[in-house]
């Protein structure tokens, strides 16, 4: 992982210049921060949640984990006053007229739980419309606890919390971009806003890392999904889409919602490079080409490779694939295999791949190690 600063954002934004509510911005720009490749954990289709916060008197948590982009409208006003999309809190006061301003200390949080447990890379406080009203300063903590906690069980005195983000200044109207490099795993975090205001999106950037003993209680599995621990690599092309799309939890709901290339001028194919939970047999293989009618792969095919430097083996030979379908495959005896690569002929897209199977012994072991390394 690279060790350069993100860039932050510190100090005011400009009023609302009327127009493209997004012209004035602020982001790191076309290279985006340097972990935003990785999946999201707290994207609420692995199943992230906001359980619980302080106060969300003028915009709701569930806000900070919508996808996409927040979006505003600036003639949209409520019974409580400007309707945002976010998670806004009301504004502290001291204690009496004579301390009319909040103490240092005060501050309102919100408790996420992340859909996919991992190691964290990186983290976005996005405060996109929020110009005025945004805190401060932010702060960030993790903690790993496993199973369903409730917030109170959470919020208790024996519950360890680390610091993943100190308290830091932020500008308004930005994505706000943190380095995280603990080397942990974490099941949920505590967003702190100092000492209130407004944040549009959470985005906690970094690597799946799946309990075990879940994993072996089901025997077989999806070893390529994402929420099992599964990861993109590699890839020859995003231009429409982004290929960890292909291993998101469940079908996909529309085009973009798969991976799609542009299209191709001459010889060559375009491919997604996997790498799975751990070493694992693969037993059933489906290619799903859902809402892909015009533009889906005309072709695909499967290998595999054992390590980093393993030699490719054909898994599965070059098949044609028909549009807007999901297509099963029970490949004969496969060895087992660390890496997957799907090549689609020519071009175009395919919308999930999945890869049922089973880790062997050592891929099991390997990974109760490496969780039981990083969950402290």
């Amino acid at each position: 992982m690279t060790t350069a600063e993100p860039p932050r954002y510190t100090g005011d934004a400009g009023p609302y210049p009327g127009g493209d509510p997004y012209a004035d911005y602020r982001t790191p720009g076309h290279a985006g921060f340097p972990f935003s490749h990785l999946p999201d954990l707290a994207d609420r289709r692995l199943g992230a949640g906001v359980i619980a916060a302080n106060d969300e008197f003028f915009a709701e948590r569930e806000n900070l984990l919508t996808p996409g982009p927040a979006h505003f409208d600036p003639e949209a006003f409520g019974h409580k006053g400007k309707i945002m999309d976010g998670w806004e809190t009301r504004r502290r006061r001291g204690t009496d007229g004579d301390h009319p301003f909040p103490a240092d200390e005060d501050h309102d949080w919100a408790l996420i739980r992340l859909g996919a447990p991992g190691v964290i890379h990186g983290i976005i406080v996005d405060t996109a419309h929020f110009r005025g009203n945004y805190p401060q300063s932010v702060s960030v903590d993790g903690t790993c606890v496993e199973g369903s906690p409730s917030p109170a069980e959470l919020l208790a005195g024996e519950v360890a919390w680390t610091p993943l983000v100190p308290r830091t200044t932020i500008g308004g109207h930005a994505a706000n971009g943190f380095l995280v490099d603990t080397g942990r795993r974490f099941t949920h975090l505590r967003l702190n806003q100092h000492p209130d205001g407004g944040v549009a999106r959470l985005r906690v950037h970094g690597e799946v890392l799946p309990a075990p003993g879940w994993l072996a209680a089901l025997g077989t599995f999806d070893v390529a999904a994402l929420e099992n621990g599964g990861r993109v690599e590699d890839a020859s092309d995003r231009f429409y889409s982004s290929p960890t799309h292909t291993i998101q939890p469940g079908r996909s709901r529309k085009m973009d919602d798969g991976w799609e290339t542009r299209r191709r001028r001459g010889t060559g194919n375009d491919w997604v490079r996997y790498r799975l939970t751990e070493r694992s047999v693969i037993r059933a293989v489906e290619i799903d080409t859902g809402f892909l009618k015009g533009n889906s792969a005309g072709w695909a095919a499967l290998s595999g490779r054992d390590g980093e430097s393993g030699d490719w083996v054909e898994l599965l030979p070059r098949t044609r694939l028909q549009p807007d379908t999901v297509h099963r495959f029970l490949p004969d005896e496969t060895p087992p295999v660390t890496h997957v690569r799907i090549d689609i002929f020519p071009d175009g897209g395919i919308a999930r791949l999945r890869l049922h199977g089973s880790l062997t012994a050592d891929g099991m072991r390997r990974l109760i190690a490496r969780h039981d390394e990083l969950s402290g």
